[in-house]
């Protein structure tokens, strides 16, 4: 183990963010260089606070079942190499979910029970940062080619890493992006300050040197149908997330200036990047107005800011989280808690239990406002509360309330494959659908989660699709995605 007195007398510390006055005027990571920077001088000491308990269950926080103790254990030796090469066995991209994951893994840790968790994320994003930084990332390209050919359909986090997998083990990959650069949400629905693009870019280099092909600008199910992937290739992995955004129909809805969460933040990455963006959505100047409290809402409060909104107001139907771990909520289960995102610290003002009833609109035809009433927990379900409607004004209003599925039509419909009760693309323990040689990893047959979820869907996947093309396989095997459903 690390340092055997390390949980008791080492206290938890955090990478430290740069100030708020800083920050907001400027699109970089709200790290000093990067979070991985910002810990190094102090990543032993955190590591060491590892106490290597019997039973890890810090592997079932995290769907990926990092080696956590183990690397732990290396970085408190200073094996930063090893470190590396444990931190790789079971994640694809750490420095992405170094930087986004909401750490499970921490939630789950057994020092946790009674003191502050082990400073997990920290120090996986640091081991990751410190390598690239000493070019110790090197590409891996096969040994021998298969022959097999596979088309990736997205190139989100699952699409990924099913695509390295499968280039890795001899496989000739390509993977579909109908926007103009490959990344899926990481590049055009996480904003820089909390992942600057070229972290991405430089994994996508490793990937090409290795062998993936990207078919950037296509969009299956116009340019190229399902039909002829499936003619062309052995296999396709659909990896298209969940992207249908699930709305709200209440009056005033066709006013001007209501807009998608993933309407508003790829304008905003495209224009950061330097791109020209006609007729962008923007918050400067406008009281600004998102209903979703959850990380997309973050991601549009912490971009209005930085666009010279004039005010944010965050509104969430649910009541504000508890502080502390709820007793219905025991270790090592994931807590909903009052959680500060960067974003919350920079401006801003959230409120919970409200529902918005009507969007008021000015005579050209542009919301003005919204209105707004409490609600309480009743039957089973939220009532409005009577006598508490107000309105509050906004010139911009993002909708950040979650998705619901992959898009039906285009690719989907066009392969015929099956839709589980929910929706989502239906498939086997093996990510298999219904349609022989079309495979389903990620959010597109999840529904709706987080970062891990989808990179140990992708690797998960790809060992299920070997199986198919080789008779065998020497990937990571998947765990069934009825078990999955069960867990966090």
């Amino acid at each position: 183990m690390a340092d055997p007195k390390g949980f008791i007398t080492t206290p938890r510390r955090v990478a430290e963010r740069r100030p708020v006055a800083e920050r907001i005027h400027d699109w970089r990571e709200v790290y000093p260089g990067t979070p991985g920077r910002a810990l190094l001088p102090i990543i032993s000491e955190q590591a060491g606070r590892c106490m290597d308990c019997g039973i890890p269950f810090c592997h079932t926080g995290c769907p990926l079942g990092n080696l956590i103790p183990e690397w732990n254990d290396l970085v408190w030796r200073r094996d930063l190499d090893e470190a590396l090469e444990r931190l790789h066995a079971t994640n694809n991209f750490p420095e992405f979910t170094g930087r986004l994951c909401p750490a499970p893994c921490e939630t789950a840790c057994v020092v946790g029970i009674n003191r502050d968790a082990v400073t997990i994320k920290n120090v996986e994003v640091a081991i990751i940062d410190k390598a690239w930084d000493e070019r110790r990332v090197k590409p891996q390209p096969p040994e021998w080619h298969t022959g097999k050919t596979v088309a990736v359909v997205g190139s989100g986090q699952a699409g990924l890493a099913a695509a390295q997998q499968l280039t890795r083990v001899g496989h000739t990959v390509a993977v579909y992006e109908r926007a103009e650069e490959p990344g899926g949400l990481l590049r055009y629905g996480i904003p820089e300050f909390k992942m600057e693009k070229a972290v991405l870019d430089r994994r996508i280099r490793q990937m090409r040197e290795e062998g993936t092909n990207f078919r950037n600008g296509v969009n299956v199910g116009v340019d190229v149908t399902g039909q002829q992937l499936k003619e062309r290739y052995d296999v396709v992995v659909l990896a298209t997330g969940s992207t249908v955004a699930r709305d709200l129909q209440v009056p005033g809805r066709e006013l001007n200036g209501i807009h998608q969460a993933m309407e508003y933040l790829p304008q905003s990455n495209r224009a950061t990047r330097g791109r020209e963006v006609p007729n962008q959505i923007t918050a400067k100047g406008k009281d600004v107005v998102i209903i979703g409290g959850g990380d997309t809402g973050a991601d549009c409060l912490g971009t209005a800011i930085r666009q010279g909104a004039a005010s944010i107001t965050q509104l969430e139907i649910m009541p504000r989280p508890p502080q502390e771990r709820p007793g219905h909520q025991p270790w090592p289960t994931y807590p909903m808690l009052y959680r500060v995102a960067s974003a919350h610290e920079e401006g801003g003002e959230r409120i919970y239990s409200v529902s918005t009833s009507e969007f008021g609109g000015d005579a050209d035809g542009n919301v003005a406002d919204l209105k707004i009433s409490e609600v309480v927990f009743e039957g089973g379900k939220l009532e409005a509360i009577e006598g508490t409607e107000k309105r509050i004004p906004a010139q911009l209003v993002l909708l950040a309330m979650g998705f619901t599925g992959p898009e039906r039509n285009g690719v989907v419909e066009q392969l015929g494959v099956a839709l589980d009760e929910r929706g989502n693309v239906a498939r086997d323990q093996a990510y298999a659908t219904d349609v022989d040689g079309v495979f389903v990893c990620g959010d597109a047959g999840r529904g709706q989660s987080l970062i891990v979820w989808a990179i140990a869907e992708g690797r998960a996947c790809a060992a299920g699709v070997d199986q198919f093309l080789s008779g065998s396989t020497k990937l990571p095997k998947p765990i069934p995605p009825t078990a999955r459903q069960m867990m966090v």
